[in-house]
């Protein structure tokens, strides 16, 4: 489990295919200072086990489905945004992030606003019943509250310390982003299903 506070930016400084598989190794300082093969690392949104670790970075290897449920950001150069598991008795300072992609969305809009950055997201309808204002959505591993939703995206405000510590200070309008729904949503809509079921 995350919360999609992120701890750094990463860079991909190698990646090549074994077998259906691609191994990338990503250049890490701060969350590779008790990192353990194993453990579990969220990349802009997507958790993934580590393989090897070194002093400076660590490998993660991603299977076909992975590949195809994220943003393209598996190539050399591609910066990430990187969070360690939440520790049992670390802040929740976000909101209960599972690293598990729900789909991507394409960045439609980037417009300055006072003191932040205004970004509209196209969201995939299967994703859109899970979109309220002020509830929480996970943006390439960004814990986010969502400002207004419309038919087809949502808007988000990013203040400037997001921007400086994060990936988001880069996107521009096309840009391919991970997104995660809230996991209460999800139980809520599946609790209800069931009720139906046993009626």
């Amino acid at each position: 489990m995350f919360t999609g506070i992120v701890e750094e930016v990463g860079q991909v400084v190698a990646a090549r295919q074994a077998g259906e598989n691609r191994v990338v190794t990503i250049h890490a300082r701060k969350v590779v200072e008790d990192l353990r093969v194993g453990d579990s690392v969220a990349c802009s949104g997507a958790c993934l086990t580590v393989v090897a670790c070194e002093p400076e970075g660590f490998t993660v290897e991603l299977s076909q489905e992975t590949l195809a449920k994220t943003a393209p950001r598996w190539s050399v150069g591609a910066r990430l945004n990187l969070e360690r598991a939440l520790r049992a008795d670390g802040r929740l300072g976000g909101h209960v992030v599972t690293g598990h992609v729900d789909g991507t969305g394409k960045v439609r809009g980037v417009r300055p606003n006072p003191g932040a950055m205004e970004v509209t997201i196209q969201v995939p309808q299967g994703l859109r019943p899970y979109l309220v204002p002020k509830g929480s959505v996970c943006v390439d591993g960004v814990s986010l509250t969502v400002v207004e939703v419309k038919e087809e995206a949502f808007s988000v405000w990013l203040i400037p310390h997001t921007l400086a510590v994060t990936t988001l200070g880069q996107l521009e309008p096309g840009a391919v982003v991970n997104l995660e729904a809230d996991i209460l949503a999800k139980y809520l809509e599946r609790m209800l299903e069931a009720r139906e079921v046993l009626r």
